[in-house]
Formats: C-alpha cells, sequence, structure tokens
C-alpha cells in the first residue's frame, strides 16, 4: 500500500474529521481513507456478493416484507 502525506491541513478541517471519525468508530487515518474512496468512486462491489449478503440480511429481518403496497399504507398511515 502506499503512503500518503498531506500538509497545511487547516486547524477547523482536521477537527471536522476528528470528530466524524470518532462518529463512526474510526481511526482518523481509516476515516480519511474511507472519505478517499467515496469522493474517488467508492470501493468496486460484485453484485454476487452483495446480493448474497443482502439476502442474508433479509433472512434475519423479522415481520412482514416491505412491498410497494405496504410502503403506500405506511405512508398514508395517520393522514387525512
Amino acid at each position: 500500500m502506499a503512503t500518503l502525506t498531506i500538509k497545511n491541513i487547516p486547524d477547523e478541517v482536521y477537527q471536522r474529521f476528528k470528530h466524524q471519525a470518532a462518529r463512526h468508530r474510526r481511526s482518523l487515518n481509516q476515516e480519511i481513507i474511507s472519505c478517499l474512496e467515496q469522493f474517488s468512486g467508492g470501493v468496486p462491489v460484485d453484485p454476487g456478493t452483495f446480493l448474497a449478503r443482502a439476502r442474508e440480511i433479509r433472512k434475519l429481518v423479522k415481520g412482514p416484507h416491505l412491498t410497494e403496497r405496504r410502503l403506500k399504507q405506511l405512508k398514508s398511515a395517520g393522514r387525512p
């Protein structure tokens, strides 16, 4: 892996990254790498792996699955 040194970071930018890292429970280095990945187009995702993970998560979710019909019902619930 490459190493990158960034100089003359304004204090307020540094503090924002520090607070963001704490909110996400990451190191400052991990937070900056995450931001760089997002800004540069992110990490390529294998569709098959993504779908397999989504299916695993769906099995863990209790209750009815969210359908278009159910979504409309929830949106209109309590509205005149």
